[in-house]
């Protein structure tokens, strides 16, 4: 990284899966949510990390339909705090069939269709209006339906006609793979995505070419899950945990600074689940990775397809 500090509000955005829900599969959020996780409980909660991030510098907000409430909750706070700067993207393509239990059998449910498409769009307008900056697909992957599914590319391609830009994120250990082919799709010689939400992580780093690739193209690269739901800061591995100490930071700090420290210049989209979190994810905006702190963070990427299987097994909480 560069010796001068990274603006807050230029690279960091506030995503709300672990805020908008009872449960979710991040660790390290069981302690520090409202106990019983009542539904105004975690409004208020979510509000106190948005003001907070917004103190900070954070403009932009990165929720989804499937992240329970957080769209809801996010409505609720623009319009109680008047910020007119505040940029909001948020995904559809997975429904939230939880009801507000932690021991749901079922938490979210995905649906890549016109059909479903149209109806989330009309619930995400009917709650966040104008605000929203960027409507991306929920986890794309190279199998989507949506490839083969021309009403559904062509309305997603009405929508950037209209002036809402259009993403998608990504998931799997074929991101690349999805990436790329989505990039690739075109309406009457215009592409329809202009976006890109993946996870890239210190364990997790296979999609970095395609995201560079993307980058290069101009296209807005996001980064999620940038300490691997939790996984870096629970039980980071020795490497991390010596660095962190030697800089003086907590292991998110530096999990999210290798993020920001990428020539690509992503997006890094953090998800804290309380103020303190926040606050110690925010210090990575000001942690000075050098060159061999990098290449020994590197070394730490897991095959693609373990760490997938590890993340799949994860359970919510």
């Amino acid at each position: 990284m560069t010796d001068s500090e990274i603006p807050v509000g230029a690279r960091i955005a506030v995503g709300l899966a672990a805020l908008g829900r009872p449960a979710y599969i991040n660790l390290g959020r069981t302690g520090v949510l409202p106990p019983g996780r009542e539904f105004e409980a975690m409004r208020a909660a979510t509000h106190a990390v948005l003001d907070d991030a917004y103190r900070a510098g954070v403009r932009w907000i990165d929720v989804a339909r499937s992240y329970g409430s957080s769209e809801e909750f996010l409505a609720g706070w623009l319009a109680d705090r008047g910020h007119p700067d505040v940029t909001v993207s948020s995904k559809w393509g997975y429904r939230y069939v939880g009801e507000w239990k932690l021991d749901a059998e079922v938490h979210e449910v995905k649906e890549h269709t016109a059909a479903r498409f149209a109806e989330q769009w009309a619930e995400t307008g009917a709650l966040l209006g104008k605000a929203v900056s960027l409507y991306q697909v929920h986890s794309l992957t190279v199998d989507s339906p949506l490839f083969a599914d021309e009403r559904l590319v062509g309305a997603l391609a009405e929508l950037a006609a209209d002036g809402v830009p259009v993403g998608f994120s990504t998931s799997g250990p074929a991101q690349a793979d999805a990436i790329r082919r989505a990039f690739e799709l075109e309406v009457a010689g215009t592409p329809v995505f202009s976006a890109v939400q993946s996870t890239w992580n210190l364990l997790e780093p296979s999609a970095g070419p395609a995201l560079a690739e993307a980058h290069a193209a101009g296209k807005r690269v996001l980064v999620k899950e940038t300490v691997a739901n939790g996984r870096l800061v629970v039980e980071p591995p020795p490497s991390l945990d010596r660095i962190a100490r030697a800089h003086g930071v907590g292991p998110d700090a530096v999990a999210i600074a290798a993020v920001l420290a990428r020539e690509w210049r992503p997006m890094a989209v953090i998800g804290p689940s309380s103020t303190a979190q926040l606050a110690e994810n925010l210090v990575a905006t000001k942690a000075k990775l050098t060159a061999d702190d990098l290449a020994e963070l590197a070394t730490l990427a897991e095959e693609p397809a373990a760490y997938w299987r590890h993340r799949s097994c994860l359970g919510w909480q």
